[in-house]
Order: C-alpha cells, then sequence, then structure tokens
C-alpha cells in the first residue's frame, strides 16, 4: 500500500481485518494532516492505532516478511521503494497516496495486481484497477475498464464551509505548530508558521488536519484543516468517504484471489 494518509489507512484497516497481510509505503516525512484519522504518525513515533489496529513501522526487510507472516499487526516503512518491491514480492499493490494534482505513473508489473485511487488512473495503462474516489454515487466503485474521474468540484461541505476550511503553504520551508489534531482554535488565531510567516485558522472550529510539527513542506502543500462543527467535529477514526473506497479496494483484492 502506497501511501498512509486516511484513505490508505482505511483501505490498510479494512484489509488486514479481512485476513489480509498489508505493508503500508511512505516517505521519510510525510505532509498529511488528518493524522488521528490514519497511520502516519507512526512513521515517526514508530507506531500508531487507527481505531483497533497498530501499525508499526519496521524498516529492516527481514523483520518485515517475518511480520507480515505473523499477521499481528500492520507494518509501515520508509526504506527505499524500489528494494521493499523485490524482497516483498507482493501480489497486489495499491497506489493509495492520493496525489491529486500529479499524472499517476505506470505501476502495471509492479505486482501481479496494481490499484490505482485518486483521480486520472487508467485501467491498462497506468493500473490493473481502479477505484474511483471522487464524491458521488460512483465513490468506491471498481473500475475495470476506463478511468477515474478527473479532480473537480469543491471538497466537503461542513456547516457552510468547503474549501475556506483550509490553509495550504504560502511558500517552501519547515512546517512549525505547537498545537494538536483536535485542539479548537478561534478565526485569526495563529496555529503554525513556515519560515517565520504565521497561518491563521480561517474560522472557529477543531483542528480536523494539522501537519506534523517539524516536517518540510512544499509551497501550496494543504497543512491545516478546520472543522466548524465544534464538539460534533470527526477528527479520529475513519471516516465515511475513506471507508467506502476501502470497500471497494476489498472488493477488488478479493474478487482477484477468487478467480485465482
Amino acid at each position: 500500500m502506497r501511501g498512509s494518509g486516511d484513505v490508505a489507512s482505511a483501505a490498510a484497516h479494512l484489509l488486514f481485518r479481512s485476513g489480509y497481510a498489508v505493508l503500508l509505503h511512505e516517505s521519510p516525512q510525510p505532509s498529511a494532516t488528518r493524522r488521528k484519522m490514519a497511520f502516519t504518525d507512526a512513521v515517526f513515533e514508530g507506531q500508531a492505532w487507527l481505531e483497533d489496529i497498530q501499525a508499526r513501522r519496521l524498516d529492516d526487510p527481514a523483520e518485515l516478511i517475518a511480520t507480515l507472516e505473523a499477521h499481528q499487526f500492520i507494518a509501515l516503512t520508509v526504506a527505499d521503494f524500489d528494494e521493499i518491491l523485490k524482497e516483498i514480492s507482493p501480489a497486489v499493490l495499491v497506489d493509495a497516496r492520493m496525489r491529486k494534482h500529479s499524472q499517476p505513473e505506470t505501476q502495471l508489473g509492479l505486482a501481479p495486481l496494481t490499484l490505482g485511487l485518486g483521480p486520472n488512473f487508467v485501467v491498462a495503462q497506468t493500473v490493473d484497477v481502479v477505484i474511483e474516489t471522487g464524491r458521488g454515487p460512483d465513490l468506491g466503485r471498481v473500475i475495470r475498464s476506463g478511468a477515474s474521474a478527473p479532480l473537480t468540484g469543491e471538497p466537503l461541505s461542513m456547516a457552510g464551509h468547503s474549501r475556506d476550511r483550509y490553509v495550504y503553504a504560502p511558500a517552501a520551508g519547515i512546517f512549525q505548530t505547537a498545537l494538536q489534531v483536535g485542539d479548537s482554535v478561534r478565526q485569526g488565531q495563529v496555529i503554525a508558521e513556515i519560515n517565520g510567516q504565521p497561518l491563521t485558522a480561517p474560522l472557529d472550529g477543531v483542528l480536523r488536519g494539522l501537519t506534523r510539527n517539524g516536517v518540510p513542506v512544499t509551497v501550496k502543500t494543504k497543512v491545516i484543516e478546520v472543522d466548524p462543527r465544534g464538539a460534533q467535529a470527526q477528527v479520529s477514526g475513519i471516516a465515511e468517504r475513506p471507508a467506502k473506497i476501502a470497500q471497494g479496494v476489498l472488493e477488488a483484492v478479493q474478487a482477484w484471489f477468487k478467480r485465482g
């Protein structure tokens, strides 16, 4: 599983609960924001829980193989992707990095079954099977011919706010914050800094997403998400959209193994 954000983690969680051995691959300094909805913090802390399942960071190939065979927790690694691919030889490779503004690279042949999550994946050109991640009636649909929908529309509206709930890095630099996911914030409150430039809360609410302190980010990276619903905000666990996408991943994987 490439990526460890909320979508990748939801898929990994469901696959693991369904009996599959799961390995998450992540970059050494991920800028993911919804960290209580994901296994991302295992990169920094060595382990992380998502609901009832734990992920642990392991970078030694021998340890990874033993962990996958034991099936006691999800493994996460930041080791070189190509080297890990050679050592593990996975039956299934899922690209769940959700790089919405990037054109997916071809991953056909990296595993017997390759799945792509996010916009612009094309069946038989970039991956074997595509899972739709765009909101709407097709969310989570398994696509075996054609492509996933291009990135369109506004983010999910919460209490009348959509794109204005987010803050993006105004410049490249080190993201610095003393706050945590789940903290309450007021509009205009300084939440973080990048190169001494303050980043303020766009509205009152609760921090649903916050890049980890000390992580380097590039310009326009999403670094802050505010949920204006206050006490009703969901800041941890698996949300409805990632859960639906995860169901599509499981459906595709089970169908492939059933066909043999």
